[in-house]
């Protein structure tokens, strides 16, 4: 198998839309929850989120592009570029016969489902005659970020989306590293993006009682593992990242950041929407991927979770880690509640702050956190409210979706 490094990082996110300044907001333990603006939202109940703010498609595009594509891929061509100059890549300079080995894999959750309310509200606006706009369908579709990311640069390798809900991203990632460890690629570009925060996902998500409803405070909503945590806070933006072959990066002299040296997924086999109570889904993704890796749980020294701070889903992750790590005090951190829930794109932004961690030997915290909850089992080492300095070799990122989907990651920090 061949040894897989990431060179390149790129990020649109509610806490900054370069991943320097999403970094720095992350450790600082900012929040970038506040109320909507997007939509008029009197009429919900619950009425903010964590919105991307200042994005300027302008700069990544013309006028007339803008115009094909919903903000989903606007977000991805944006940050897939910023880690593509991350990396030192320029693809206009590289050979075409090079770049059949490089490709592209995408995840999200949702798609253009912004184009696609649009398209709706305007058809049942007008005289029931059918006019859609001619670039609805390849607005709207789920695959078309990651083809358009493969038509800017000239990318020829293996090219497709990844959709496994909130899992999609990372689930990206994991393919993207398969890719090139079985040498089918060179370089891939993989991350997803998500910009569900619309009328119909806020209502949707609300109406199946995810949504924390603290409409009065709205920094503070997102605080898993606390005590009265009452629903994920949505989020948008997205997460790119360049896996290399190792000696292909080393040979062009190339940035990297990590070496990533594990991935497993599982299916949580339990509820369309929850996760089940005793964490055997999380259990197996995160046994997987340290099979995976070759290591042992007591490798570990981070664990980037997935808790979005939903009552089940926190506990259940809690578990999951429970019989994986057993008394290894691993620590344990929940960055979404600082970024809030990116759904498609959180497996991708959480990558990227497993990957600076490690980089950088520093531990960003969970936020929020009052009161413990007292049903999370003993002597777990949550990071709360504070980041912490400690060194690090190896962090795992997890992530799950509705319909039991599990990923696990696992980065490394990078020595020849």
């Amino acid at each position: 198998m061949k040894r897989v490094v990431i060179t390149g990082l790129g990020a649109i996110t509610p806490l900054g839309n370069t991943v320097d300044e999403f970094w720095q907001n992350v450790i600082a333990g900012r929040s970038s929850a506040a109320p909507l603006t997007k939509f008029d939202t009197s009429k919900f109940k619950t009425r903010f989120g964590c919105e991307v703010k200042d994005f300027r498609a302008e700069d990544y595009l013309e006028k007339k592009e803008i115009k094909k594509y919903d903000l989903f891929t606007q977000y991805a061509i944006a940050a897939s570029d910023q880690a593509i100059r991350d990396a030192g890549l320029d693809f206009e300079q590289m050979a075409k016969a090079e770049r059949y080995d490089v490709g592209v894999i995408w995840g999200t959750g949702n798609g253009g489902i912004g184009t696609f309310e649009e398209q709706l509200r305007e058809f049942h606006a007008g005289d029931g005659t059918p006019r859609f706009n001619p670039y609805f369908i390849p607005r709207m579709i789920v695959d078309i970020a990651a083809g358009v990311i493969s038509i800017r640069h000239g990318l020829y390798g293996p090219n497709y989306c990844t959709v496994s809900a909130c899992a999609s991203s990372n689930t990206a990632i994991i393919n993207a590293f398969d890719t090139i460890r079985m040498g089918k690629a060179t370089i891939m570009v993989a991350g997803g993006s998500e910009a569900a925060i619309t009328e119909a996902s806020v209502g949707g998500f609300g109406a199946a009682q995810a949504l924390s409803k603290r409409n009065e405070a709205p920094e503070k909503a997102s605080r898993p593992f606390d005590r009265d945590r009452d629903g994920f806070v949505m989020g948008e933006g997205a997460g790119a990242l360049i896996l290399e072959e190792w000696e292909h990066a080393v040979k062009r002299g190339a940035p990297i950041y990590a070496e990533m040296v594990g991935g497993g997924m599982a299916g949580d086999a339990y509820h369309l929407t929850g996760t089940s109570p005793d964490g055997l889904g999380a259990t197996l993704g995160m046994n997987r991927a340290l099979a995976d890796a070759n290591l042992s749980p007591e490798s570990i020294d981070y664990v980037n979770a997935h808790a979005t701070s939903t009552g089940i889903g926190d506990l259940s992750e809690l578990k999951g880690i429970k019989n994986v790590f057993q008394e290894h005090p691993v620590a344990i951190s929940a960055t979404k509640s600082m970024t809030g829930h990116l759904l498609g794109a959180a497996g991708a932004v959480e990558s990227i702050i497993s990957i600076l961690a490690v980089k950088h030997d520093i531990i960003p915290a969970t936020i929020n956190v009052e009161n413990v909850d007292p049903e999370i089992p003993a002597r777990l080492n949550l990071v709360l409210n504070q980041s912490l300095h400690k060194p690090l070799q190896y962090v795992l990122n997890n992530t799950f979706g509705f319909g039991g989907h599990t990923a696990t990651s696992i980065f490394k920090k990078y020595s020849e």
